[in-house]
C-alpha cells in the first residue's frame, strides 16, 4: 500500500516536463505554417529571405513554389527584403531564428520604418512549453522589435494564423508603409489549422501591394493649394521618397508641365523626374558645394515665395538642417502620415496619398488659364538653363581629364553612359551621394535605392540582390565603398549561389571618407582608424565564384562595365580610387581644394 501511494504521489512527467525543442514535428495534413504560406502566396510573395528557421514555413513554401533566398547574415537579409520591397511595391518577407538572429534584424528593420517600406519579419520563438524558463537563445523580442517596427504581434493559436498574418500584410502596406512582425514558435506550427479561404473583398489594390489605400486630401484644400501656385511666383515643389511608394511620378511630371512650376526632390526622392526638364533642378539638400549639379541653383531655392513637399520626412539632410528654404515662404505638405504634416515647417497639411492628391490638383488646374503659368515657365528655363551651363563648366576638370587614381566623378561619368532598363543602388555614406548627384535620370520612375531611412553602411549591396531578384528583367548596378562592402562581401556567395548577377563598383580608396571629412570639419584632424589596408575585392568576388575586374584608368573602367553588363553572374569592379574626394557635401566646402587643370 505505502508502495502504491508512493507511486500515485509522484507527478505525471508526460504532463509537466516541457516538450523538448529538439522533439520530432509532424507536418503531414494541414497546419499552422501552411496557413501562413497560404496567405504569402495571396499577397504573391515570390521569395522569403531566410535561413533554416523556421524551418516549417520554409517546408511548406516550397510545396507552394515560393523561393527560399538563403542570407548569410541576418542584416543583410533584411536588407535584401527592403531591395525587394522597394523595387516591386510590393511586401516583402524575411525570417529569423529567435536570440541573436532575432536581434540582427533591428537596424534593418530601422530604416525599413524609416524608409517606409513594407517588411514582414516572421521570427521564431523557443517552444511554448519553454518560455520564461531560461531556454536556448530566449529573448524578448516584443520589446527589440517595440521601437522599430509599426506592429508586433505573438501568433499563440494555430487556428489564427492566417488571420494575424493577413492583418499584419495589411498593417503593413497601408496608410505610411512599413515594417511589422510576426512572432510565432515551432510548436504552434506544426499544429493543425483551419484552412486559409483566400477571400479579400475590401481592396482597390491587389492584397500586398501598396499603398494598400489610396485617399485624396478634402477638395477644399486642394483648391485653396491651386490658388497658392497660381499666386506664387517663384515656387518649387520637393518630391520625396512617398512619390515612389505612391507611383506618382507620371501625374508629377504632368503637373510639372502644366503649372509651370519647378521640381527638386530629396536623395530618396532621386529618379522622381526627369532631370533634362527645363524646370527640373535635381537633388537638393546638405550636397550643394562645389560640383554639385544644383549649385548654381542655390539663389532660387533661398528666394521661393512658395514650397509644397510631398511625400518627404523634411529631415535633416534634405534641408541642410533645416536652413536651405527661406522662412518668409508659404510651406504646404502633402503626406500620407499626420504625423509628418507641419512636423518641421509651418503648412497647409493635405493628408493624402500622393498620387490622389496631385492628380486632383491637376486635374483642378485644367480648368484655369494657364497663361501665368507658361509665362513663368519661360522666364525660369532660362535662369535654370544657365546654372546646369555653369555646373558643366565647374565639373570639367573633374570628368575630362584622365587622372590615377581616378576621380570618383570621372567613375560616374562612365556609369552615367550605361544604357537600358537600369536600376540604381548604392550604400550609404558617400555611395549614396556620388549616385544620386552624378547619374542623371531622363526617365521618370527610374529607381535610385538607397538606404536613407537611417544610412546603415554595408546594405547597398543585399539591397541590390532583392532589387535583382524583384525585377530580374532590368540590370542592376550596385556603388559601394570599400569600407560599406566590407560589411558585406559574404553574401557574392549568396548571389552566385542563387544566380542573381548584379554588377558592383567598389570604390577602394583605402579609406572611411566621410569620417575623415567629418572629424576633419570638427577637429581639423582625423583618427587613424580612417584608414585600412589594402584589400583585393576581385580576389574575394572569385573565391565566391563570381567574376570581376580591378580598375586603375578610364580605359579599363569601359572595358570591365562592358564585361559585366554581359555576366552572367555577380561581377565586382574594382576601381582605385582618389582618397582625397569626397562629395560636394555643403557642409565641407572649406576642405575643397580644386583640381590642376
Amino acid at each position: 500500500m505505502k508502495k502504491a501511494a508512493a507511486e500515485e504521489a509522484k507527478p505525471n512527467r508526460d504532463i509537466t516536463a516541457p516538450k523538448n525543442t529538439w522533439d520530432f514535428q509532424d507536418m503531414d495534413g494541414y497546419r499552422a505554417a501552411h496557413a501562413i504560406v497560404d496567405v504569402l502566396r495571396a499577397a504573391e510573395v515570390a521569395q522569403i529571405f531566410g535561413q533554416s528557421c523556421p524551418t516549417a514555413i520554409f517546408l511548406a513554401a516550397e510545396k507552394v513554389g515560393i523561393r527560399q533566398i538563403g542570407y548569410r547574415t541576418e542584416n543583410a537579409g533584411v536588407a535584401m527584403a527592403d531591395g525587394s520591397a522597394r523595387t516591386s511595391n510590393k511586401i516583402a518577407v524575411v525570417t529569423a531564428q529567435n536570440g541573436p538572429a532575432a536581434a540582427l534584424l533591428v537596424a534593418g528593420l530601422a530604416e525599413a520604418l524609416k524608409a517606409s517600406v513594407p517588411i514582414l519579419a516572421i521570427v521564431q520563438e523557443v517552444p511554448q512549453t519553454t518560455a520564461d524558463k531560461n531556454a536556448f537563445q530566449e529573448l524578448d523580442h516584443e520589446k527589440i522589435f517595440s521601437g522599430c517596427t509599426k506592429w508586433v504581434r505573438r501568433i499563440n493559436l494555430a487556428s489564427r494564423a492566417a488571420e494575424y498574418t493577413s492583418r499584419a500584410i495589411r498593417i503593413a502596406t497601408s496608410g505610411r508603409p512599413g515594417p511589422v512582425v510576426l512572432l510565432v514558435s515551432p510548436d504552434v506550427l506544426t499544429q493543425p489549422a483551419p484552412t486559409f479561404e483566400s477571400y479579400f473583398p475590401d481592396g482597390g489594390e491587389a492584397f500586398g501591394v501598396f499603398p494598400a489605400d489610396r485617399f485624396s486630401p478634402a477638395p477644399a484644400l486642394i483648391e485653396k493649394l491651386a490658388a497658392l501656385l497660381a499666386s506664387a511666383k517663384r515656387p518649387l515643389i520637393v518630391a520625396g521618397g512617398g512619390v515612389h511608394h505612391s507611383g506618382a511620378c507620371e501625374v508629377l511630371t504632368k503637373l510639372q508641365d502644366l503649372a509651370g512650376v519647378p521640381v527638386a526632390t530629396t536623395n530618396m526622392g532621386k529618379g522622381a523626374i526627369n532631370e533634362d526638364h527645363p524646370l527640373s533642378i535635381g537633388v537638393i539638400g546638405n550636397t550643394m558645394g562645389t560640383r554639385a549639379p544644383t549649385k548654381f541653383f542655390l539663389p532660387y531655392i533661398q528666394s521661393v515665395d512658395l514650397v509644397i513637399f510631398v511625400g518627404t520626412r523634411t529631415n535633416e539632410n534634405g534641408t541642410a538642417g533645416w536652413t536651405l528654404f527661406p522662412s518668409d515662404a508659404t510651406y504646404v505638405q502633402i503626406d500620407i502620415d499626420p504625423e509628418e504634416l507641419g512636423r518641421n515647417y509651418p503648412a497647409l497639411r493635405l493628408q493624402g496619398d500622393a498620387r490622389e492628391a496631385l492628380t486632383s490638383l491637376y486635374t483642378m488646374l485644367l480648368q484655369q488659364d494657364a497663361t501665368a503659368a507658361n509665362n513663368r515657365a519661360r522666364s525660369l528655363a532660362k535662369s535654370f538653363e544657365d546654372a546646369r551651363s555653369r555646373h558643366r563648366e565647374e565639373i570639367k576638370p573633374y570628368t575630362e581629364v584622365d587622372r590615377s587614381p581616378l576621380r570618383p566623378e570621372q567613375i560616374m561619368s562612365e556609369l552615367a553612359a550605361q544604357s537600358g532598363d537600369i536600376t540604381w543602388v548604392a550604400d550609404a555614406s558617400y555611395a549614396s551621394i556620388w549616385l544620386v548627384q552624378y547619374i542623371k535620370c531622363i526617365a521618370p520612375g527610374t529607381r535610385f535605392i538607397t538606404p536613407r531611412g537611417i544610412a546603415g553602411l554595408g546594405w547597398g549591396f543585399p539591397m541590390a540582390i532583392g532589387a535583382k531578384l524583384s525585377s530580374p528583367a532590368s540590370r542592376v548596378i550596385c556603388l559601394t565603398g570599400d569600407g560599406g562592402f566590407a560589411h558585406c562581401w559574404a553574401e557574392l556567395e549568396t548571389a552566385r549561389r542563387h544566380n542573381v548577377p548584379v554588377t558592383i563598383i567598389v570604390l577602394n580608396n583605402g579609406v572611411l571618407g566621410f569620417q575623415i571629412n567629418a572629424e576633419e570639419s570638427r577637429f581639423n584632424t582625423h583618427t587613424d582608424v580612417c584608414h585600412f589596408g589594402p584589400i583585393d575585392h576581385v580576389a574575394i568576388a572569385k573565391a565566391c565564384s563570381c567574376d570581376g575586374q580591378s580598375v586603375n584608368t578610364v580605359t579599363e573602367l569601359k572595358e570591365a562595365l562592358a564585361k559585366a553588363a554581359k555576366s552572367d553572374i555577380p561581377f565586382v569592379i574594382d576601381v582605385n580610387t582618389d582618397p582625397s574626394a569626397f562629395p560636394p557635401l555643403t557642409a565641407f566646402e572649406r576642405q575643397h581644394r580644386a583640381l590642376d587643370t
